[in-house]
């Protein structure tokens, strides 16, 4: 072989194992910008679920606008070097499917946390010394509990239906009592 047809080659295979570098790259990078994104919204939305914080709720709206964008951003890229890299262009689009897939997880937290904003979250709890039973929750989507022994507690979701009150009323000691929860409830409160 001449040295002008080794010096050719030599450029052909360097720009090859460029070119596999930087698909490595993007699919790395696809890969990881998924996986952060799925896993950081969801720790937002699980804690959204448990404290029912209402800032969490614009914490979680303004990441799925920022990380949207840079998911975006790089499926973009990942779909141009597909369109370039026909040698990798596979690996390349099942690394878009995989982002893609936080699309409709993204929808599902959305919707959740929508159905939650219309709902109340309380816990009872017995502090009076005595069984409560036949406890009736008043107003808004209402509910119900059986029993409440001693020092128990239960929570229950609560359906706000609009401006509306919550009470409460239950056996204690073969009385019937009644007793306000909230006074005014209007979608979006979370929990009492």
């Amino acid at each position: 072989s001449t040295p002008l047809y080794s010096s050719a080659a030599s450029d052909v295979y360097k720009r090859q194992h460029q070119a596999k570098m930087t698909t490595d790259r993007h699919i790395k990078l696809g890969r990881t910008t998924a996986l952060i994104s799925f896993l950081a919204g969801t720790i937002i939305f699980g804690l959204y679920y448990l404290t029912s914080a209402f800032k969490l709720l614009f914490v979680g709206y303004g990441f799925i606008a920022l990380v949207g964008l840079i998911n975006i951003g790089i499926l973009i890229a990942i779909l141009i070097r597909a369109g370039k890299d026909r040698e990798n262009r596979n690996r390349l689009l099942k690394t878009c499917g995989l982002m893609t897939l936080n699309i409709p997880v993204m929808i599902v937290y959305c919707w959740v946390a929508m159905i939650l904003l219309g709902t109340m979250r309380i816990t009872f709890t017995n502090k009076t010394g005595t069984e409560l039973t036949d406890i009736n929750i008043i107003g808004c989507g209402g509910g119900h509990i059986d029993k409440l022994e001693i020092g128990e507690s239960e929570t229950v979701w609560v359906s706000i239906t609009g401006d509306c009150s919550i009470n409460i009323d239950y056996l204690s000691a073969g009385q019937r009592k009644e007793e306000m929860v909230v006074g005014y409830v209007t979608s979006s409160m979370g929990q009492k």
